[in-house]
């Protein structure tokens, strides 16, 4: 049954996004919010709002409670939850459809075996989907521990076996410093997840983050293509574009149809992205982790293929079924979007909240803003520092890359700092134009650009 009006149990430029998408197909639209967020961009845009607590997120917004209870005293038929706070949380998607409500995206099971990442790498590999070489399930003992990392050799990461997001990673060089790192991983990871769980995966050096976005409906899947997500900090992107720069259409195509087969074989329903490790000089890939949501790039992906993904989720959720088979999606030119975040680059990216002033949002051929910004808003302190994506679209990559100079010149985010002057940079490296780096790059470029960033942010 169609969606009639959807609640989105999230917040800042994504909650904007979806209610743009529903209002495009008639859905009403009803936008949570805590009390710091009374006055957000999404509030002022649905159609209604309830308050559903205090700034603090694990009483507003991580608060199933309270969500359920604003979409039966609206009248909601269904839930959206973005990306981060619940959406990844199988506990909610059960809670969301025991209340007799549509959830927006994958359902408890399949949120359960994606985001364990044994019981995801178990899938991959029944999929016939290559791994990174490393445990074969869960560690939760340190001697076994010992063994597997012993016999998959240094360096070796860990990770958490629940959760994402960086949290719980070390990287391993020697036994020495395993030893000392398994339980400063278990430990975040316990706090961050309530899972103390860990497994361990060769390190591929250099490797390139690329990941595919699919989008099933419980019975088939499609790929849209992939995106690049290589250029990252402290594990957390900065700069993504579509398509991968360096992939080999050959390559391409294994890469996606593995995405597709996994999708399939875990039932999914709703937009997913499939993520891997590449090595570029062996050109061999390796999955690490499905993404159980709409993601923040997802941008890029819609600017390359015309398919509008927010919207298919929602047209998804409500019992339509796919709309396009593989022929039709067809890519087209280069995308690039880049996070602009309430972060200061020159002071090693001190967050900084403060009141928007003197707006301006670029305009002009492919070219997109996703924000939540507008002037005299005040953003709070209590959140993720994300301001809004830039996204632009030209002909070729280099065309791209000018075209996003052109845009973050026209940009101006005035009362506070923001990472605008990071990508005015970034733009001009030349090992950036000739798609020259890895996953660790950009923290070595940092380092080395940092009385730069000084001085284009003096300027």
């Amino acid at each position: 049954m169609p969606i009639r009006k959807l609640l989105i149990a999230n917040r800042g430029e994504i909650a904007v996004r979806i209610i743009r998408a529903a209002k495009e197909l008639g859905v009403k639209t009803v936008q949570v919010h805590s009390l710091a967020d009374q006055e957000s961009l999404a509030v002022k845009m649905a159609d209604e709002a309830v308050n559903i607590g205090p700034p603090h997120a694990a009483k507003s917004y991580l608060n199933i409670e309270a969500i359920l209870n604003a979409a039966k005293s609206t009248g909601a038929d269904a839930i959206h939850p973005g990306y981060g706070f619940l959406a990844e949380n199988a506990n909610f998607a059960d809670a969301v459809v025991a209340a007799g409500l549509i959830f927006v995206g994958p359902n408890g099971h399949a949120i359960r075996t994606m985001g364990d990442k044994v019981a995801a790498r178990v899938a991959a590999e029944k999929a016939g989907v290559p791994v990174v070489p490393g445990s074969g399930g869960r560690i939760d003992d340190q001697v076994e521990a010992r063994m597997i990392a012993g016999r998959i050799g240094f360096p070796v990461m860990i990770k958490a076996a629940a959760g994402g997001g960086g949290r719980g990673i070390r990287i391993a060089a020697s036994m020495e410093e395993f030893e000392r790192l398994v339980p400063q991983a278990s430990a975040e990871a316990q706090a961050a997840f309530g899972d103390g769980g860990l497994y361990i995966e060769r390190v591929i050096n250099n490797a390139r983050h690329i990941e595919v976005q699919v989008l099933g409906d419980g019975k088939h899947a499609v790929h849209c293509f992939e995106r690049e997500c290589s250029l990252q900090r402290r594990r957390q992107k900065v700069w993504e574009e579509a398509p991968s720069p360096v992939l080999p259409d050959d390559i391409r195509a294994k890469l996606c149809a593995s995405a597709v087969a996994l999708t399939e074989a875990v039932n999914y329903s709703g937009a997913g992205t499939i993520e891997y490790l590449y090595d570029d000089t062996s050109k061999e890939f390796y999955f690490i982790e499905m993404n159980t949501r709409i993601q923040v790039e997802h941008p890029v992906t819609e600017m390359i293929t015309g398919i509008d993904l927010v919207r298919e989720m929602i047209r998804i959720a409500g019992g339509e079924p796919l709309r396009f088979k593989q022929s039709d999606i067809k890519k087209s030119g280069h995308a690039i979007e880049v996070r602009i975040n309430a972060e200061d680059p020159a002071k090693d990216f001190m967050p900084g909240p403060g009141t928007i002033s003197n707006l301006r949002i670029p305009g002009g051929m492919g070219t997109r803003f996703d924000t939540l910004l507008y002037d005299g808003y005040q953003v709070p302190p209590f959140y993720d520092s994300l301001l809004g994506k830039l996204i632009v679209w030209d002909e070729t990559r280099e065309q791209a890359i000018n075209r996003l100079q052109r845009a973050l010149s026209e940009l101006n985010v005035g009362g506070l700092k923001t990472t605008k002057t990071l990508h005015q940079v970034l733009a001009t490296d030349s090992d950036v134009r000739k798609a020259n780096f890895h996953t660790r790059w950009l923290e070595g470029w940092l380092e080395a650009n940092a009385i730069r960033l000084k001085e284009v942010d003096a300027t």
